[in-house]
């Protein structure tokens, strides 16, 4: 007897709109709930991270608070070996990180459904995992594998939450040594700038050549702000001073209020002297 073509299509993979592959995981093997990710080819032209390539990384939407990288890792080896796993709770450019932190240097993870970005190490893995049959599920926990839930997973929390000092000082050496590094190469990229926005004896800012269709603009905004002071002193000589009878009100103003504010500090300091003051008889 031929098999039944139901039977046939529902081995096929399920894909939505958006590009989206649908995949049925569980908890375990002998769970009877079902949860659905949502994968796709991570392909975004803006991202030009090395630890991101376009042709090996799966993004993954909806990954259960009980998946963590390691177990994210292991569900997705069984399409081809996964160079790394990043989990985050919003997508975004891996840029946005800045310097590795420690893990005891984090701040707490929001408990949640996360997105993740699986890369692998060779591009073929990316169909496999994109035509993967929506009715087998994929298996989170297994005896080979087991993940710890509810107050195992909570003793084993506080557990390592629990540092040697020595480890704790080399984490917080190696990360002081990083941040000299870092600051020296900022010190180091600013005095060029400064050298290159020196201004000429004639007065003129060094500009280099933008993208097309873009004007040409100073390297720093140090230049932006001589550039304007120079603009504002020449505005300034040009200017008629107390010609206008506002301006004489205005000059007049200034005058006051500058006295009226050396008389005040005349006054603290004379009582301050007062103070000081005392009485010698020899």
């Amino acid at each position: 007897m031929a098999p039944s073509k139901k039977k046939h299509a529902g081995r096929q993979a399920c894909i939505i709109p958006g590009g989206f592959t649908v995949l049925s995981l569980q908890f375990s093997s002998d769970g009877a709930a079902r949860h659905a990710l949502y994968v796709k080819e991570h392909k975004v032209r803006a991202e030009k991270s090395s630890c991101r390539p376009l042709d090996r990384t799966l993004f993954v939407l909806g990954v259960p608070p009980y998946c963590s990288e390691d177990v994210v890792k292991d569900i997705f080896s069984q399409f081809g070996s996964v160079e790394s796993v990043e989990l985050r709770d919003h997508p975004g450019s891996s840029q946005d990180y800045g310097p590795r932190l420690s893990q005891f240097f984090k701040p707490a993870e929001k408990q949640g459904f996360k997105v993740g970005y699986v890369v692998f190490q060779n591009s073929s893995s990316l169909p496999a995992v994109k035509s993967h049959p929506h009715d087998v599920p994929l298996v989170a926990s297994t005896e080979q594998r087991p993940v710890s839930t509810g107050v195992h997973k909570w003793i084993q929390q506080y557990t390592k939450s629990f540092v040697h000092v020595d480890k704790l000082q080399r984490i917080v050496d190696s990360f002081m040594e990083d941040y000299d590094k870092r600051k020296e190469r900022e010190a180091e990229q600013q005095t060029k700038e400064a050298e290159q926005q020196q201004e000429e004896e004639e007065g003129w800012v060094k500009v280099t050549r933008g993208h097309k269709g873009t004007k040409a603009r100073p390297h720093s905004e140090a230049a932006n702000k001589k550039t304007l002071q120079k603009e504002m002193r020449k505005k300034k000589r040009k200017e008629l001073m107390n010609f206008y009878t506002w301006q004489q009100r205005n000059t007049q103003k200034e005058h006051i209020a500058e006295l009226r504010k050396k008389f005040e500090e005349d006054k603290q300091r004379i009582t301050l002297l007062r103070a000081q003051r005392k009485f010698r008889p020899y």
